[in-house]
Parts: structure tokens; sequence; C-alpha cells
């Protein structure tokens, strides 16, 4: 009986540990849930929809940062290519998840226009927790929220370089 306790115990203790980093099983399950959630033609639009009316709930004042785009008016062709841009984006590391080297590389190319912009990290907290609403309302209860964090937390250092996503 004892032997049985410590047996789940260290199970448990295992898939908690695995569960804490984006490792090979969490990288392929995002991957599948983000093919599920992103789905294809218009069902793209509305998403990108979902996931931008919830940034800009979680922070209205991050609406300033794409004024540039027209964020005032989320239907405009401006700000409809920008969601495009971020979430082709998105979707392109995420495919690379699997890919560490070809991801790497991509991250730094994003770092690089991202540095340009001088854009502060906590932007991508606010990116992450609208991502993190917007696929599982989209996918469900089967969403994998351990392994969405920790990938995320590898795309957003990637990106930023910043600690707060280690």
């Amino acid at each position: 009986m004892n032997g049985a306790i410590v047996l789940c115990a260290l199970l448990a203790l295992i898939a908690v540990a695995s569960a804490a980093h984006c490792g090979t099983l969490q990288r392929i399950k995002v991957k599948m849930q983000w093919a599920q959630a992103y789905s294809a033609g218009i069902d793209r639009g509305l998403f990108g929809n979902s996931l931008w009316t919830n940034i800009f709930n979680y922070a209205p004042p991050a609406r300033d940062l794409f004024k540039s785009v027209n964020s005032q008016d989320m239907q405009s062709p401006d700000f409809k290519a920008h969601i495009t841009r971020v979430i082709g984006g998105l979707d392109r590391v995420i495919s690379m998840l699997d890919n560490e080297a070809t991801l790497d590389a991509d991250l730094g190319h994003l770092k690089s226009q991202h540095d340009s912009r001088n854009i502060d990290p906590a932007n991508f907290v606010v990116f992450k927790q609208a991502l993190m609403a917007t696929v599982p309302g989209v996918i469900g209860v089967c969403f994998d929220f351990p392994a969405w964090e920790a990938c995320y937390n590898v795309i957003a250092r990637g990106i930023t370089g910043s600690d707060i996503f280690a």
C-alpha cells in the first residue's frame, strides 16, 4: 500500500514538473489546439477580433499603442490588416514550436522588429491574458493552460528578451 502511494505521488510530481515547461508534448499540444482555435477562413477573422477585443478590454490604454493602424476602429482596413499580421506571426511561431532552431531564428527576427518599437514587455503579459481567454473560448474544456502558459512564455521571452517570461 505504501509503495502504491509513493508511486502515485511520484507520478503526480512528474506530471506537474513536465507541465511546468514547454517540452515536446506541450509544444505538440499547443500546436494542435492552436490549429483548432485559429481554424480557417472567416473563423480566423472572428478569432482575431475576439483576441483584440479581449486585449483592449484587459488594457484599454493599449489601444493608444496602435493608433497608427487606426485602433479606434477595429473594423477599419488598417486595423484588420494589423490583426492579420500579428496573428499570422503568432501562427508562424506556434507552427515552429517543435523545430527549435527555426523557432529561435524567427523569434530573433521578431525581437529585432519589436526592439525598434521600444515595446514594454508588460504588453506581452496583456497579450497572454487575452490569448488565454480567447483560445479556450473557442476550443472549450480541452484547453491545456499549463502547456499554453509555458510555451507562450518561450515565445514572449524570445521576442522581448525579458526574464518575466522565464
